[in-house]
């Protein structure tokens, strides 16, 4: 009677174990579990929150406000308080931060099949720069079509600005990916017709002051465009 006791207590333990382990892999795919009611709300996690490979912390999510469809894209759909909004490229004006009625779980998101232009947008945290050397990575949800292939934008301390060549594309679907920055290859960006330009080496990511993402494309509709629900920065924060 004593070792099958032991075995239940073996047993239930295990499913305790069990579901602390989905708990906490809730918090690294927000498909499974979007992040706790308030910080949702506010578009991003405490700062510091250690959510990454090797304790890199969570530099900041933006999930975008909740507000009825507007063109162009602005500061006012920005939901993170900590973060200032810029929109680049010829195409700027056409960005629109988009919502649908159906389906129900359609999110809030930015929308380029309006563009006019090449277009780019970036985030920029009001007090720190970022370091996105070693383990960092970042995060997105997005859905694109056509040929649109979302990329990686940054802007260095320097006031140097690169362009990823590695890129996410067309989904039938909503999909989370991942990018580990150190894996990484670039481009020059010419932040104001938004052109890649000749390859920019090794850069220095230690100190990285706005990220962001473009497509390098003009809008072509629904059926030609990039749609970004929301997007995560992991990295060690520097302050200004």
């Amino acid at each position: 009677m004593r070792r099958r006791g032991s075995v239940v207590a073996v047993t239930a333990l295990s499913g305790l174990l069990c579901l602390a382990a989905v708990a906490a892999d809730s918090r690294w795919h927000p498909e499974v579990a979007r992040l706790p009611q308030a910080a949702a709300a506010a578009g991003r996690t405490a700062p510091g929150d250690s959510l990454g490979p090797a304790g890199t912390a969570l530099f900041f999510r933006e999930d975008w406000r909740e507000t009825p469809p507007e063109t162009p894209l602005t500061q006012a759909h920005v939901a993170n308080p900590d973060l200032i909004l810029t929109v680049h490229g010829p195409g700027r004006l056409g960005l629109k931060k988009s919502h649908h009625p159906q389906p129900a779980d359609d999110p809030y998101y930015v929308w380029s099949g309006e563009a006019p232009g090449n277009w780019a947008i970036s985030l920029r945290h009001r007090s720190q720069w970022v370091d996105l050397s070693g383990p960092a990575r970042i995060r997105w949800r997005s859905k694109q079509s056509g040929f649109r292939q979302l990329r990686i934008v940054l802007k260095l301390a320097t006031g140097a600005w690169l362009v990823s060549e590695q890129s996410d594309g067309e989904t039938a679907d909503w999909h989370v990916q991942e990018f580990p920055v150190a894996s990484l290859k670039w481009r020059k960006l010419d932040i104001d017709r938004i052109l890649e330009m000749a390859p920019g080496g090794s850069p220095d990511l230690s100190r990285v002051e706005e990220i962001g993402c473009t497509d390098l494309m003009v809008g072509g509709g629904s059926l030609a465009c990039s749609r970004l629900d929301w997007i995560e920065v992991y990295g060690r924060p520097i302050p200004r």
